[in-house]
């Protein structure tokens, strides 16, 4: 991975599109007299997302269930899992959830019902790759992946041609890796870096906390229902397993259907390190929405389907970005900048497959 700071941004002509849009889209808020952060709306949201997510756990417990309701249960949890990590986490960690930073903080670490670690998520999403968006070497999110190629700059392998087809798998194993490794794997490449986790730690604290909340993580996921409540060892093996495989899928599709699809670019920066675009154009020409206008897709995925809107406004929540998508797309259009979007979700998903297809073949 590039230095952080190697790689600096050139202003254009366009340069005044952003300050044009900044200002109207302030507009909006003062006009109507709304915060930019979280309202009931979210909070609400928050909290059936995360009762979906304990109150299964808490059946699992308490009831002597057959097999099929366990396994029921356990795909609920990942649905609300998945779920819990795009519309509840995602804005916390932005600080978008709430004026309160302390409520943003605990919101922000339902991250640890993920496995994962806050440091670690702060550093690869919010300094990297809403810095560095599609920008090889820099952005984590299109870094190869064990046999998995995101990025046309990076080598192809033979293999890559059935990437189409397998990349499901490892989508399904997202988040396991994540509970599992991939933390530890992050921790040793960020830890010498200034912005590594905006918590004032030093290092040894650091892998310590992840240590810890990994172990107490395990501990009520698998420990305390197979050894302190006696269910079903494989049953519980399984379900854990379904629950991950539901949620790494959904949080890895969802999150590649904004970069990895047709029409995005992944501009490489000149010798001098410099990318010969202004910043909010540059996310404009890497980011793409879909599915604008479903509500219940909308809900469900925390704005994550107005990525454009976000990536030019992370600090605004994601309940804002239907309203602040009028405002974008129209002042994209009058400056001639790219708006790029997949009009369905299915559109997206064939779109991100055929991208994939694409770049495991020989010419690309």
């Amino acid at each position: 991975m590039s230095e952080i700071g190697s790689v600096k941004w050139k202003k254009r002509d366009l340069e005044h599109f952003f300050p044009t849009l900044k200002k109207r889209v302030d507009g909006y808020f003062s006009g109507n007299k709304i915060k930019k952060q979280g309202n009931s709306i979210l909070y609400v949201k928050a909290f059936t997302l995360l009762t979906i997510y304990v109150a299964p756990f808490i059946l699992l417990l308490t009831l002597q269930l057959p097999v099929i309701a366990q396994l029921l249960l356990w795909s609920l949890m990942g649905f609300a899992l998945a779920g819990i990590g795009m519309s509840v986490m995602h804005d916390a960690n932005h600080g978008a959830f709430s004026k309160n930073k302390i409520l943003n903080y605990f919101m922000g670490h339902t991250l640890n019902l993920l496995g994962g670690s806050v440091c670690n998520w702060k550093m690869q999403h919010n300094v990297l790759h809403h810095t560095y968006t599609n920008v090889a070497n820099m952005d984590e999110d299109i870094d190869d992946k064990l046999l998995m190629r995101f990025c046309p700059h990076s080598e192809r392998k033979g293999y890559h041609r059935f990437q189409f087809i397998y990349v499901v798998f490892f989508y399904s194993i997202l988040t396991l890796y994540w509970v599992t490794l991939k933390d530890f794997v992050q921790f040793i490449q960020y830890r010498k870096h200034q912005p590594f986790c905006e918590e004032k730690k030093s290092n040894w604290k650091k892998i310590i906390q992840i240590v810890s909340m990994k172990a107490i993580y395990f501990f009520t996921t698998l420990y305390l229902p197979i050894a302190i409540i006696g269910l079903p060892f494989g049953i519980t093996i399984i379900g854990f397993l379904l629950m991950h495989a539901i949620a790494g899928f959904i949080l890895a599709l969802v999150f590649q259907l904004a970069h990895t699809v047709e029409g995005t670019s992944h501009p490489l920066p000149n010798a001098a390190g410099v990318i010969e675009n202004d910043w909010a154009i540059h996310q404009m020409e890497t980011t793409s929405n879909f599915a604008r206008k479903s509500k219940w897709i909308s809900w469900y995925v925390g704005g994550l389907n107005f990525q454009v809107e976000h990536h030019l406004f992370p600090y605004i929540s994601h309940i804002h970005y239907p309203e602040i998508a009028k405002i974008v797309k129209e002042t994209a259009e009058e400056f001639g900048v790219t708006y790029l979007e997949n009009k369905t979700l299915m559109g997206a998903v064939n779109s991100h497959f055929s991208f994939l297809y694409q770049l495991g073949k020989p010419e690309y």
